[in-house]
């Protein structure tokens, strides 16, 4: 018999975790705590408290917490400072929110007095890694019960089976074979993965879509937004100020109606295989290049270019589940240095799925000096004859490696 008295489980109230639940009490004999965290997905959270009263969870060990600014501000606003993408394409939508649930099921767990915690993250996934990483690096003696790799209900049939069995309310989609797909959603991304989708060479169906409309059914008109930064995070919208989960709702609005943030890629996962996913990501995708667009002018030019050398490690580090290690946390230090002069304004322009910067500007901070640059007259602000010993002192080496080359031929 398991030691373990209590846990804590990461619940969605679905299909999934309402058999984890059930199979928790059966298994462990355990008394549990159901986390629910409002990330941003939607208005099935609700759901999950009479799902968890129904299977006898008692009114003060049901936690549903709306984490959606604490989402923004702490977690996906840092990442974007770093101008973070995953092997070239994808913008970390799942992966920057479970450091966030970890530390919540952590939490809870010293609040409740529970032993361990619980998850419903497959074998197969990223999930599991970034769960119990997040959770070992914040709280050393913490159990993890991961019941995909300790039971036999390897196949949806069992899963369906199991649920039968035990009383579990089934939705006539899953008795019907199912979503089409797998869905993670929250104020950052909705990712669609599974079923239709597992062959790489088919295209995903437009009905599968929820946040964007197809770039060809989007205005005809152009849309031009305004944002405003401070130290490198938006914080206005067309000269409006709102808290951060709230800027972000209204750029994935914004993104959505033009068609803007959608992504089919093939990544290579933690766990070795490769996996192709859909991602809907608008918010982000306006944010990232007006991020950089106000780093171009208030920036240094070897500070950016380090950035640059530095961002794929920090994007791998997020994607592996390694939020909470020194190595992020020490990135993160110099990264958020960096921003202190990240102030001003940037232009974006969306149509049809493009989002095109038009123009940007920092009264303050803005290292762009129109004398130096400029192609008229510059009044001998810049000494063009400069030029010549720079590139002969570069070309140097390059003469003497060409002229030992003739020499050998």
């Amino acid at each position: 018999m398991s030691d373990i008295k209590k846990a804590v489980l990461a619940y969605s109230g679905g299909l999934d975790t309402s058999v984890i639940l059930k199979w928790l009490q059966d298994t462990y004999h355990c008394e549990v705590v159901t986390f629910t965290a409002d990330l941003g997905q939607g208005d099935e959270l609700e759901a999950a408290r009479p799902k968890a009263l129904r299977f006898g969870i008692v009114p003060e060990n049901i936690y549903i917490e709306d984490l959606r600014e604490e989402f923004v501000r702490d977690f996906v606003f840092p990442m974007f400072r770093a101008n973070t993408v995953y092997e070239g394409e994808y913008l970390l939508g799942t992966s920057i929110a479970r450091p966030l649930i970890a530390k919540r099921l952590v939490e809870i767990a010293r609040l409740t007095g529970a032993e361990a915690i619980a998850h419903g993250a497959t074998g197969k996934g990223n999930d599991q890694v970034r769960f119990e990483l997040g959770a070992y690096a914040l709280c050393p003696d913490i159990r993890i019960i991961a019941p995909w790799r300790e039971w036999d209900l390897s196949s949806r049939e069992k899963l369906l089976a199991y649920a039968e069995r035990h009383g579990i309310p089934v939705e006539m989609k899953h008795r019907q074979g199912g979503s089409p797909y797998s869905m993670d959603a929250n104020l950052l991304h909705i990712s669609y993965e599974g079923r239709h989708l597992e062959d790489p060479a088919a295209e995903a169906e437009e009905s599968m879509w929820r946040w964007t409309v197809a770039p060809e059914a989007a205005p005809e008109a152009a849309e031009y937004v305004d944002l405003e930064f401070e130290k490198g995070d938006l914080v206005a919208i067309n000269g409006t100020r709102q808290p951060a989960a709230e800027l972000l709702a209204l750029l994935n609005r914004l993104g959505g109606k033009h068609g803007v943030g959608r992504i089919d890629l093939v990544e290579n996962r933690y766990v070795g295989m490769k996996s192709r996913g859909c991602y809907e990501t608008p918010g982000g995708t306006i944010l990232l290049p007006a991020h950089r667009a106000i780093e171009s002018i208030t920036l240094d030019r070897e500070v950016a270019h380090l950035k640059d050398d530095l961002m794929p490690r920090y994007a791998s580090l997020i994607y592996n589940g390694y939020w909470w290690s020194p190595e992020r946390l020490a990135l993160q230090t110099l990264i958020d240095h960096t921003q202190c002069v990240v102030n001003g304004w940037v232009r974006v322009k969306l149509y049809k799925g493009n989002v095109i910067v038009v123009g940007r500007d920092s009264k303050s901070d803005s290292l762009f000096d129109s004398t130096i640059a400029t192609f008229e007259d510059d009044a001998g602000a810049y000494d063009q004859k400069d030029a010549g010993g720079f590139i002969k002192l570069n070309a140097l080496r390059l003469r003497i490696a060409a002229n030992l080359a003739r020499r050998r031929s």
